[in-house]
Formats: C-alpha cells, structure tokens, sequence
C-alpha cells in the first residue's frame, strides 16, 4: 500500500504520545525511549525486503519532533546488519556511559529508520546496546533487548503503523521481597 509521509508521521507521534502517556504504579519515568521501525512492514511487505526510505524519515521526525517537545532522548534501532545497534546523540551516548561503535546507517544496512535518525540527530552515533525507560517497535523489530527490566507491555489503540503491527512497553524497576514486602508507602 502506498502511505504517504505525514500519514506515516502521524500514526507513529499518536502511537508515540499514547506510550508516554500510559502512566501506572511504579513505572520509570521516559528519559529514554528505544524505537524499532520497519518501513518494509510499513509498507505492507516483508521486513528487510522491501525498505521505503520516506516512512523510515516520517517515522524518525515523529519520534525527535516528540523528544523535543516531552524532553526524553530517542534511541533509534539498527537491523540485524548492524546487530541491533543503535542511533542516538553523541552527547546522551556520553553522558550514560554507552559504549559507542563505528558504522553509518544505510537503508539496507541499518534501516530506513536508523538512516533517517542519522541525517536528523545534530551529532548522531552508533551505541551498541541500551537500556531505555519505554520502547515503541513498528513491525515487530525485536526492541526487547534495549529495555530496562522489568518491561511491562502495553496495550496501545494504535496497533498499526501503515501496515506494520505496533507492539510497546514500559518499564519499571523490579519488585523485591516477598509476602512481607510493602511497595508502596501505604502498605
């Protein structure tokens, strides 16, 4: 099917907006997000088949016009061609000790996406792996290992971007103890 851009920017900022906007007991709050696309399963094809460069940007420049505007970092996941690594700015990458790597994102070899995130962060680089607050996968990406445990899936109504099915998390730290154990202040 053919999507056009800002169709494409707006089911990932709505998809986007809904994650951040689920709030329970015990969540981390978003200072990183991790977000995996496949503008091949966006476009109604095969992941890794059939990437389209203009959902890959549409999807990027939804999740930074966002960052901006709710103050989190994004991290923007490579494909299995770069291992899974991950675009994010320089600064950030430095800032939480991340151990930086040396490749530039390609559509076939890194994705649509992480290409897209690389022409628009001010000082990209390449980190090799993560551990983000919450995590937006378009097309089933596999953005798990990028999440801080305990990852707590969440239920979006927006279940597809273009073509590609949305899957999210959110985190929280892990809960100690046992049956004496209180978690809240209340208890």
């Amino acid at each position: 099917m053919d999507y056009t851009f800002d169709e494409i920017y707006s089911q990932v900022r709505a998809a986007a907006e809904e994650l951040l906007g689920e709030e329970r007991e015990h969540f981390n709050p978003v200072r990183l997000l991790v977000i995996g696309g496949s503008s091949s399963e966006i476009a109604g094809g095969t992941i890794g088949h059939m990437s389209t460069y203009v959902y890959g940007e549409a999807a990027a420049k939804a999740v930074c016009d966002l960052a901006k505007e709710r103050c989190f970092a994004p991290a923007f996941q490579c494909c299995e061609h770069l291992n899974r690594s991950l675009v994010m700015e320089r600064d950030e990458a430095e800032r939480r000790g991340y151990n930086i790597v040396c490749a530039v994102p390609r559509p076939k070899a890194g994705g649509s996406l992480a290409t897209a995130a690389w022409k628009l962060l001010r000082q990209p680089v390449l980190v090799e792996s993560i551990q983000a607050d919450a995590g937006l996968d378009v097309g089933l990406t596999m953005i798990g290992m990028h999440l801080r445990a305990v990852a707590v899936p969440i239920r979006l109504q927006h279940k597809y971007v273009g073509s590609a099915i949305v899957t999210a998390a959110r985190t929280r730290p892990r809960l100690i103890g046992g049956a004496r154990a209180a978690y809240t202040e209340e208890d």
